[in-house]
């Protein structure tokens, strides 16, 4: 599939050696807004990132620092708003058809002329969970990483009571109303379409996506001998302090970069 970049404008940076872009592209008809974040290494191809964020709207929306601490372990970094957000067209529907601006923006990303192909990464934290993995469904991702990720819809409307208004709306009504809603933005659902490495990083106090969406996932890839790795802390929660946040990307880089599909012989999609 080749996805159309409309439009990619230079932004400031708070990094000298890393260039900011706000850049347009399209998504299912739409026109998607996000992020890109280019190193200026001389090499000719670095691996790629697609960094899926978490919350809906202007809640969780994608900070600029982020992308550049990523950037700066040396990934090309790409990360959409989805539709509907900073004059973006179309309307957020919760790990719905928006997942296709995920997906498109994987596409994108392999694509561009700075990125190898055979090192493109996902990495979605919390709502971005779902993303990633729906994306890692989809498309052939050299790894997927979850950080405080969500894993099943079902299990975030009994757990996050605040949220239950938000869902209904967004999703158009309870899992027991319509349950078919909720299991297909349920990646664990799907679990024998994921053929890329996955890595999990949960803090086992996260009052928001509780430990139980990583537990569930690890055990389901376990089941099916599916390759999985999980670093879970004990003292942590939804938030990692900034010093232990930064030390744990530095090694889910490293962890990324072992990874290689040009060392793969064979992937297959069920």
């Amino acid at each position: 599939m080749t996805t159309k970049l409309i439009s990619s404008i230079r932004i400031p940076s708070p990094h000298p050696r890393i260039y900011l872009y706000e850049i347009t592209y399209g998504s299912d008809g739409f026109r998607v807004k996000g992020y890109l974040a280019v190193p200026q290494i001389i090499q000719q191809r670095l691996p790629g990132l697609l960094y899926l964020r978490g919350g809906i709207k202007n809640v969780g929306m994608v900070r600029v620092q982020r992308l550049v601490q990523w950037a700066s372990q040396g990934f090309v970094v790409m990360a959409p708003f989805y539709r509907g957000n900073r004059g973006g067209e179309g309307q957020e529907d919760f790990c719905g058809e928006d997942r296709m601006d995920a997906i498109a923006a994987f596409d994108l990303l392999s694509d561009h002329e700075k990125v190898n192909p055979h090192q493109v990464h996902v990495l979605g934290f919390s709502r971005g969970g779902v993303m990633a993995l729906l994306t890692a469904q989809a498309r052939n991702v050299t790894s997927v990483t979850s950080w405080n990720g969500v894993t099943d819809m079902v299990l975030t409307y009994e757990e996050r009571v605040e949220l239950r208004r938000m869902m209904k709306r967004v999703i158009g009504g309870t899992p027991n109303k319509y349950p078919e809603r909720y299991a297909w933005r349920t990646p664990l659902k799907q679990l024998k379409k994921l053929q890329a490495p996955v890595l999990l990083i949960h803090g086992c106090l996260d009052q928001h996506v509780s430990i139980e969406h990583a537990y569930r996932l690890e055990q389901g890839l376990l089941l099916l001998n599916k390759p999985v790795e999980a670093w879970y802390y004990p003292i942590f929660t939804h938030h990692f302090p900034m010093k232990e946040q930064q030390r744990i990307l530095i090694e889910a880089a490293n962890w990324m970069k072992q990874h290689d599909l040009s060392n793969v012989t064979t992937r297959g999609y069920q």
